[in-house]
This record gives structure tokens, C-alpha cells and sequence, in this order.
């Protein structure tokens, strides 16, 4: 597989370009000859095989960042040649990509790198619910709740607290001074190694578990809190505890910060004779940078008089099993199970890709930044900083509120910045020095247009003296526009402006660049009201002229901006937050240049208007946003409708999934929970009877043969879209010799059948409730009449996806299925010379092309 394939999108580097298909990269050409310019600044492409686009995408730290983040965005429209721009260089929360070594050529020098980190992220089950991971918030969120951190190219687990305190050039290495309980960290979820076992299935209700070392005790409260018995204890938090024998014993972030050699391995074997079944062991490992503190013994010593014994993965592997004479088996990064129990231990490497979670694993309140390596002696500037960083962060916010300096009545902590610098001044001008001053100039400049949006809606009304204006909003005047007049000229212009639709075309333009909204060019901007004070002011303005008409937007979901009638739209909807395709209740039109409000109220007679695609017009820093906009992608590709027009009525959609057995649940597109009636359509030519009355033990016997399970009706209907529709407009009507088989028909069926194996039951059940067939997914038997029934196979392999193929014979009907396992596989059933016996014989889909039936 060349690149990374998403759905029927395909997302490969400018670097592995050479290696598409020539039809790929005609698409390829072609969107570059449409954005030249965007083309050399993009290095990833995402190409849409159904809806015909090409995405050019920039992500400037691709090779840098483990899980780089989008920056921006052009979507060609390879049939007409548009493009859509979309920049997420100030987003909060932007797309970010996963499995990146996928989109480069296999002999990268950074490849295996990047696929060690994928390894790492499975191993953690972090690519678990895969549909709420695409941002960047979401996916730091569920590594912190995972235990870890990402340092480089590596994720490390979230051990101990390794902050330094201010220090002198000397530390005290007296060993009895060593604080070992300053590094127990707060929890607000599982440590990595109670995680490990959670993924692994060894945390249940059966679980007896012991702390050994448990610190403050949140793994403890976490457990219990789940129903595990739990019990823990620590030298300094826990220490009036009982040590006791548990069926699970934790190990975790202990004998790190042990620095005496020969304590370190008394706790370690201390743990394990606590251990019926398993001991877990966890350590801190060395990060990318230089570990903080000083070299004491074989560790580090900190500033808060802490130890920190680091190791690599496999020094912990070999420590473990040196000191316990027994193997370690590594689970995760820092993550040792070593099984005092060998039968559980086989029982565990046995099922291990077949462990689930067990718990719900709650988030951390904090994640454990990344080391930085040590400077000996810090700058005077530095000192400075670190002495004073509270006061120096809390000057700098109040400096981003206003966009300007304040003034010391305007800021709560002025005396104490005064007695830290010296001077107002030199403070400030230490600020600027310190921080990143390209942030301040946005921050003047957002400060700025706020004022011109008041003032331009001031003007309404009387005018405001500037002696009555606020205080603090004076010197904002002042220190923005240089005075009052020419203030309030610039809020005029501003005014007069929305009067002018190429003001506003440009502006409507620059908003859906930046994610503002939903744009048709020279058209109209629709956005929900959450996104409005994010607006250039020039829409703002308008919109503000029409909240002067209208009043307060509360309870408004939707507004939309006309350029060039001079109208605007405020939409309501039932629980728009709720549901991923929401009913219109109300609209009200709001025509500015005839000083008029038009109300439309939906229901009874008038059918509510659904929204679709709700996720164009909301923002990836909104709630839901992710689940929202897979929602959309799901549907979009079903190519049900127009996506550009209004879309169908809710219940001619549900109709529409329906046939495809489909139905919406939450924010999904999930196979159908409901029963069909048999003579519903399967398919473009078949409807369920016919795959439930054929064959001729059906034609015999005359059984009642329903399916009980929906799943069932769902694999059908999977088979018929996905594999005889497709042969059926290739050579023709076929005819269905065998197919859905319940127990009742199974056992009228003369002749050896494997019903556990064959896929006729779908996804019935047995009387145990376990499905008939471990393989799910449905088969079918059929014949193309006056075909030679070979070459139709090697047809079908060639161009169609299936699970399993059996031929046995030119003549004779095809046993094909369609399920979760895809596997492909093709067997010729070919008879014996001597008993006539049928043998199957497995073939590769490469063999099978030059397969010849044999003669007789």
C-alpha cells in the first residue's frame, strides 16, 4: 500500500509523490495546475477518490513534531477547478496526523523512528475509538489519561514528580537528607502500570491488589471507587499499613527513587514475595534531554533533595530479572509484568491481543512537561525570571486584555512589580523582553477592532462625550487611535463600510479561512453564534446592526450573513447541541436596509428543515466538534444527496439509510438495530426472501429459515451492495443456489456442511448465545449462467473485496462471502482421481489469475 488510506481518502508525502498510479497522479497534476502556489508550500496531499478532491497540506513541523499538526489546508475541486483555503495557524485545536511514517517512502531515514512511536501509541491503546483522535486537544488528552508523555519520538510514562526548586551551585548529597516522598505525584486517574493491567484484562471484581509504595494513594481511590479490592503501603504517606499478599502486586515509580543500591533490590524482591500471581514494576526512563540534578551515586540528585534513578528499557528488564531469577515481560514504555504465577503467565501471553479494558481510566489534571537540560548558571535575566515569573505572567495577561501597557491603577499586583524590578518601567519593558511580543501586536489589534465595533454601534445612539467615557476606556482610545476624533472617524468609516458587499465579500472570505463559518463565494457567510466576537469587525458591525433591530442573540443558534441584499439570518434549532442533524424551529429575517424583521416558526403544518453537515459551520475548539464532523465526512460519502444544496426531509433520509441499513445513533452512522420485512430491497436486485428462500434444501423442506438477528440482515445486505451487485452489472442476472442458513435448515441439509465455518447463519446465534460462525459476515452461493464459473472467480478477485472464495468447477455455483475478516483467500475444490473426493487447495489471488481448470 503506497501512503495512508482513510476511508476512500489517501494521504501520502510530497517525498513518495513518484510512486502513485498514473491515475492518482493525474489528479495530483491537476490540482497543481489549479494552485500552483499552494502546491510548493503543501508537503501532504490527501486525494478523494469518490468526491473527486485533492487537499493540499501544509504541516510545517511533519518531520519535527511525533503527531505534527495541520497549518493549512487547499481543497481542490478537481470537476470544477475551485479551491477552498482554510488556516489553522491560530487555532487552539487543530487537526493533527497520526502514523506519519505511512506517508513516506519505505526507505526513509526516519521511518522506523516514527513507526517505533506508532508501535508504542497501539501497545497503549491509544488508537482506540479511532474517530476521537483526529485533534490535537482530544489526542494530548488521551495520552495524559493514558499515563504518559510524549518526549521526542518516544512516550514515557508519568512516574514521579521530578520539578526542581531554586538551588545553589552545591547540593546536600548527605543520603540521609534525601526526601524520597517529595516525589509522589497527585493523580486525578490510573498510573500507567494500573493501566497496564486494566488494558490487559487482569483488573476485575475477582482482583485482590497491593500497593507496594502507593504514595498519596489515588491509584488506591480509583480502584476502589471500580470495585477492586485494594490495599496499599507507603514508608511516609501509608506507613501504619499492613504489607499483605495480594493476587496482583504494584511496584510502581519505587525503586527509582530509592538511591541506596542494596534497598532498591530488598524492595523490588520484597514486592514479589508479596505477589500470588503478578508483581507489575515501573520505573522513569531516560528522555530525550539530560536528566535534571547531579550525578549522585548511580542516579541524579535534584534541587528538592529528591532521587531519581534512570533507566533505559532493557537495564530495567535485565535489574528485574537479575534480581528475581525470573523473565520480565515488557508491556509498555517503563512497564515490566513479572509473573510469579507460570500458569497465569502463559494464560497472559496467550490471550494478550485479546485483552480489553477494564476500567474507565480517568484523565490527569497535568501532564509531566518535557525535561529541558540543565544550565550550571542561569543568566541574570533568567534568575530574574524565575524568581518573579508569577508576577511577570500575571503583568503580560493583563498586558494581552487590554492590547496595550496598563496603568498602574489598572493592574492588582503593581506595588510588588515595583519592589521585584525597581520601576513601572523597567517591569514592563522586562515583559516585553521575555515574551513573545508578536503576540502582544495581536492582542493590540483584536483590543483595537473591539473598540472600533463599539464605537461604530455607539453612533446609533447619541455620542458619548469622551470625558463620560470609562477611564480605563480612555486610555484604550488613547493609546489605539491617538484620540477621541479620529477614533470615532475610523468607527464611522467602519460603518459606512457594511454597506459595501465587497467589504463584506472579502470579509465573509478571510472569516472561513480562519474556520469562521461556512462561505459560498458572493454569496452569504453562515456561522454559529459562538464564532461571532471572533469575526472581522466589519461583521461584526453588521451583525451588531442587526441585534439593534432584533436585540440580544441569546438563544440563537445559527446567523447568517447575506453580502449583498442587505439581510440577515438568525436560525433556532431543537437540541442543536444533541442531535448530529438538528430541526430548524425558527428563522428570523432581518432585512437592514428596510429597518424590518421578518419570523418564520417551524412545526405543524410547516415540516421542520434539518441541518445538515452541522459541523461547517462550528469550529474545532467547539464541544463535539470531532464527533460532529466524522458524522458529516460518514454521510457526505454516502453521496445521498447534493451536499452543496438543502438536503431531503429527516424522514426521506432515514428512508434513504434504511435501505442501506444504516441509522443514526449519537453521532454515528451505525449498522441497522431493526428487522426488515422480508420482500425490502437487498441490494439493487434482490430483496431478503430471496436470499432466505433459495437452494434446493429451502425449495424442499419449505422451512420457516428468518434470521433473528438485525447484524445478520445487515451482513446480507453488505453482500448483495458490496459483491453480487457488482457481478450482476458486469456479466448479468446470476442465480442464488444457497444462502442464509438457520439451524432449523442446516439440519435438513444432506452431505457434510460445516456451519461453523461457512457463513450461511451470518450472525445468528447459538442456544449458548455465541455466533454459529466466529466469522460473522454472510455468504452465498450462486451461478452465472452460460459463464464459466472460473473465470467469473478470477473476476471477482480482481475486482471486488470479499472474505473467503471457493470454486468448484466451470460449471458449478461459487461459494463466496463478505464479512469483518476480508481476508481474501481463495480455494479451488478440485475432486481426487482416484476416490472423487473434493480437496481444497488455497491459492494467492496471483496464482489463482493463472489458474487453468484441469480438463475432465
Amino acid at each position: 500500500m503506497i501512503g495512508k488510506l482513510v476511508g476512500d481518502n489517501l494521504y501520502i508525502h510530497r517525498q513518495h509523490l513518484e510512486s502513485l498510479p498514473d491515475k492518482l497522479r493525474k489528479a495530483v497534476t491537476q490540482a497543481q495546475r489549479v494552485a500552483a502556489e499552494a502546491f510548493e508550500l503543501a508537503n501532504v496531499f490527501k486525494i478523494g477518490a469518490s468526491n473527486r478532491t485533492v487537499s493540499l497540506l501544509r504541516y510545517p513541523s511533519f518531520l519535527e513534531e511525533p503527531f505534527p499538526a495541520l497549518a493549512e489546508t487547499w481543497r481542490v475541486h478537481l470537476d470544477s477547478d475551485r479551491v477552498s483555503y482554510r488556516s489553522y495557524v491560530d487555532s487552539l485545536n487543530p487537526p493533527i496526523l497520526h502514523r506519519k511514517e505511512l506517508l513516506l517512502p519505505p526507505d526513509h531515514p526516519e521511518r522506523e523512528v516514527f513507526a517505533a512511536l506508532t508501535t508504542q501509541a497501539e501497545q497503549l491503546g491509544l488508537f482506540g475509538d479511532h474517530h476521537l483522535i483526529g485533534f490535537k486537544r482530544t489526542w494530548e488528552d488521551k495520552i495524559r489519561a493514558a499515563g504518559y508523555y510524549l518526549d521526542g519520538h518516544t512516550l514515557l510514562p508519568l512516574g514521579n514528580d521530578v520539578s526542581e526548586a531554586d538551588q545553589g551551585d552545591t547540593l546536600d548529597t548527605t543520603a540521609a537528607e534525601i526526601q524520597r516522598h517529595r516525589t509522589a505525584l497527585s493523580r486525578a486517574g490510573l498510573s500507567a502500570p494500573m493501566q497496564a493491567l486494566a488494558r490487559h484484562g487482569l483488573l476485575g471484581a475477582e482482583t485482590t491488589l497491593f500497593d507496594y509504595g502507593c504514595g498519596r494513594g489515588d491509584d488506591l481511590t480509583a480502584l476502589r471507587s471500580n470495585g477492586i479490592a485494594a490495599n496499599g503501603w507507603d514508608p511516609y504517606f501509608a506507613p501504619d499499613q499492613q504489607q499483605r499478599p495480594a493476587k496482583v502486586v504494584n511496584l510502581g515509580f519505587v525503586i527509582n527513587v530509592i538511591e541506596d543500591f542494596d534497598e532498591r533490590i530488598a524492595a523490588l524482591r520484597g514486592a514479589f514475595e508479596l505477589a500470588e500471581e503478578l508483581l507489575v514494576v515501573s520505573t522513569m526512563l531516560y528522555g530525550s534531554a539530560p536528566p535534571p540534578g547531579q550525578p549522585y551515586r548511580d542516579g541524579y540528585l535534584t534541587g528538592r533533595q529528591t532521587f531519581q534513578k534512570y533507566f533505559t528499557q532493557s537495564e530495567l528488564k535485565e535489574f528485574v530479572e537479575s534480581v528475581l531469577d525470573t523473565e520480565a515481560v515488557a508491556v509498555g514504555p517503563g512497564i515490566m509484568f513479572v509473573f510469579a504465577d507460570k500458569g497465569a503467565e502463559q494464560r497472559f501471553l496467550y490471550g494478550r491481543q485479546r485483552s480489553h479494558h477494564a476500567l474507565k481510566l480517568l484523565g490527569y489534571r497535568r501532564a509531566q512537561a518535557a525535561r529541558s537540560p540543565r544550565v550550571p548558571r542561569p543568566s541574570r535575566r533568567e534568575q530574574q525570571l524565575a524568581a518573579h515569573h508569577d508576577l511577570v505572567d500575571a503583568l503580560w495577561q493583563a498586558m494581552l486584555n487590554f492590547g496595550r501597557t496598563p496603568e498602574p491603577f489598572e493592574f492588582a499586583d503593581y506595588a510588588a512589580t515595583v519592589e521585584a524590578f525597581g520601576s513601572w518601567g523597567r517591569a514592563t519593558r522586562f515583559v516585553f523582553e521575555v515574551k513573545d511580543t508578536a503576540e502582544f501586536e495581536l492582542a493590540a489589534a483584536e483590543r483595537r477592532a473591539d473598540l472600533l465595533v463599539y464605537l461604530a454601534l455607539q453612533l446609533f445612539s447619541k455620542r458619548k462625550r469622551y470625558s463620560h467615557l470609562d477611564e480605563s476606556l480612555q486610555r484604550d482610545v488613547k493609546a489605539h487611535f491617538g484620540d477621541y476624533q479620529k477614533a470615532l472617524a475610523t468607527a464611522q468609516a467602519l460603518l459606512l463600510s457594511v454597506a459595501d458587499p465587497s467589504t463584506l465579500d472579502d470579509a465573509c472570505r478571510a472569516a472561513q479561512a480562519k474556520g469562521l463559518g461556512y462561505y459560498v463565494e458572493s454569496d452569504y457567510l453562515q456561522l454559529h453564534a459562538s464564532l461571532i466576537e471572533r469575526l472581522p469587525a466589519v461583521l461584526r458591525v453588521y451583525l451588531g446592526c442587526g441585534s439593534i433591530l432584533y436585540g440580544d442573540l441569546d438563544g440563537i443558534d445559527l446567523v447568517k450573513i447575506h453580502i449583498r441584499s442587505g439581510k440577515l439570518s438568525l436560525m433556532k434549532f431543537d437540541d442543536f447541541d444533541g442531535q448530529p442533524i438538528p430541526l430548524m424551529t425558527e428563522r428570523i429575517k432581518i432585512r437592514l436596509r428596510d429597518q424590518d424583521i421578518d419570523f418564520f416558526v417551524y412545526g405543524s403544518p410547516h415540516e421542520p428543515p434539518p441541518l445538515y453537515f452541522k459541523s461547517r459551520y462550528l469550529n474545532e475548539d467547539y464541544r463535539m466538534f470531532e464527533q460532529q464532523s466524522r458524522f458529516d465526512e460518514d454521510l457526505e460519502a454516502l453521496s445521498l444527496f447534493d451536499p452543496d444544496g438543502f438536503g431531503p426531509p429527516l424522514q426521506q433520509l432515514q428512508q434513504a439509510l434504511a435501505s442501506r441499513r444504516l441509522e443514526v445513533s449519537n453521532y454515528a452512522l451505525a449498522p441497522s438495530s431493526t428487522i426488515p420485512s422480508l420482500d425490502e430491497p437487498c441490494g439493487a436486485h434482490f430483496t431478503f426472501r430471496h436470499f432466505i428462500e433459495c437452494g434446493e434444501t429451502w425449495e424442499r423442506t419449505r422451512l420457516h429459515n428468518v434470521p433473528q438477528q438485525a447484524a445478520t440482515f445487515n451482513a446480507l445486505h453488505a453482500l448483495a451492495t458490496n459483491i453480487l451487485d457488482p457481478v450482476i452489472d458486469y456479466f448479468g442476472m446470476i442465480r442464488l443456489t444457497y444462502g442464509f442458513a438457520s439451524a432449523a435448515l442446516t439440519k435438513e441439509i444432506p452431505g457434510r456442511i460445516a456451519p461453523h465455518l461457512d457463513q450461511h447463519a451470518g450472525h445468528e446465534l447459538s442456544r449458548t448465545g455465541k455466533p454459529i460462525c466466529s466469522r460473522l459476515g454472510a455468504a452465498i452461493d450462486f451461478l452465472v449462467e452460460d459463464e464459466d464459473m472460473v473465470e467469473v472467480a478470477k473476476w471477482i478477485t480482481d475486482n471486488i473485496p470479499f472474505d473467503r472464495l471457493y470454486i468448484y468447477g466451470p460449471n458449478r455455483p461459487i461459494h463466496i462471502s463478505y464479512g469483518p475478516e476480508g481476508t481474501h483467500q481463495v480455494v479451488v475444490m478440485s475432486q481426487t482421481a482416484s476416490q472423487g473426493r473434493l480437496v481444497p487447495k488455497a491459492l494467492t489471488p496471483e496464482k489463482f489469475a493463472a489458474f487453468e481448470w484441469p480438463n475432465g
